[in-house]
């Protein structure tokens, strides 16, 4: 198969829907943000997105999108779209049409992100901060919610993607102040608390809930942007506690995967949170915490970490699937 361009390549969230033109390699332009209410389905959206920018339909589209790909049918976690991939590709009229989940795309891009676009975090920093392609990498990313991937070599030279849903193992608290937490959190949620709880947006909410109830005062903030900018701007010291929390359980987390899956190559923090305050994770608890797992700590300090501040890394990392789904099918 050709692989000719214009490409088309679109991350799907459950708020909004992210399309970009591919005219070159990972060279993306006409990135328009689409919000997924106002549409019924991801036909709908795209024909929209291309209706806009006086686009015909290319013929290799590439969609990462934020629920687990197991098959035709594809039913979205937080949105109501529920679509078959062949009836999609049909309507595009789409020679290609590679669907893979988000967070799998977000992986993927860090092996094609430019040096500009990771920021050193903590640990060792290297000459290139991109990928080794050598030893296994983790990705972690926590926004809406909370992702987990493995990069790891292929044998050829190459990296691919080992995927999950890491977000939703059990929080492990740390001290007598993080079994406190989860006994708060397990009384909103009934039962299980997974640590995506605690590291997605609302995770700030949640924490600044429960300081407040400990100390007897008022909730005032509402909204995780109220609460970080309460520690950021405002010098609240709830706010700065429950922000410092934050990063301690984000560094810990961290660890447990870097351990699980061996990521001596790097780790690599993305996602729409922890871009908007490095200086303040940098100065928190997040290493002590990443390195304190007892005889392994040595092992994770040699690991070096950087946070990922591409504007699209979803984007990019379905440009990355859809090139290799491409060189693929022409082997």
């Amino acid at each position: 198969m050709t692989a000719t361009y214009p490409r088309l390549v679109a991350d799907i969230g459950g708020t909004n829907a992210r399309f970009a033109i591919e005219r070159a390699p990972y060279e993306l332009s006409d990135i328009a943000v689409l919000a997924c209410a106002d549409y019924d389905s991801p036909l709908s959206a795209v024909r929209a997105y291309l209706r806009d920018h006086r686009l015909t339909a290319p013929r290799h589209v590439a969609i990462a999108i934020a629920t687990p790909i197991t098959g035709d049918r594809v039913r979205m976690t937080n949105c109501r779209w529920d679509f078959s991939i062949a009836a999609l590709k049909m309507a595009l009229k789409a020679e290609t049409l590679w669907v893979l989940n988000d967070f799998s795309a977000q992986a993927l891009s860090i092996t094609q992100m430019p040096a500009d676009a990771l920021d050193h975090l903590g640990g060792p920093e290297r000459d290139n901060p991109a990928p080794t392609r050598r030893a296994n990498c983790a990705v972690i990313g926590a926004g809406t919610g909370l992702g987990v991937a493995g990069l790891v070599p292929d044998g050829r030279g190459d990296m691919v993607t080992v995927g999950g849903e890491g977000g939703h193992v059990t929080f492990s608290p740390y001290d007598a102040f993080e079994r406190g937490l989860l006994e708060f959190s397990s009384s909103e949620f009934g039962g299980h608390v997974s640590v995506e709880r605690l590291l997605q947006g609302d995770g700030l909410t949640l924490m600044y809930r429960f300081l407040c109830a400990k100390q007897g005062v008022v909730a005032q903030r509402q909204t995780p942007a109220q609460v970080s900018t309460g520690a950021l701007q405002d010098n609240d010291p709830i706010a700065i506690e429950v922000l410092s929390r934050y990063c301690a359980i984000l560094g810990g987390f961290c660890g447990d995967v870097a351990l699980t899956l061996g990521a001596v190559g790097g780790l690599y923090v993305s996602g729409g949170i922890v871009p908007r305050f490095v200086e303040f994770v940098r100065q928190s608890d997040f290493q002590q915490r990443f390195e304190d797992k007892g005889r392994f700590a040595g092992y994770l300090s040699a690991i070096p970490i950087y946070v990922v501040k591409h504007p699209q890394p979803g984007l990019l990392g379905a440009a990355v699937a859809l090139q290799r789904h491409l060189n693929a099918e022409t082997v």
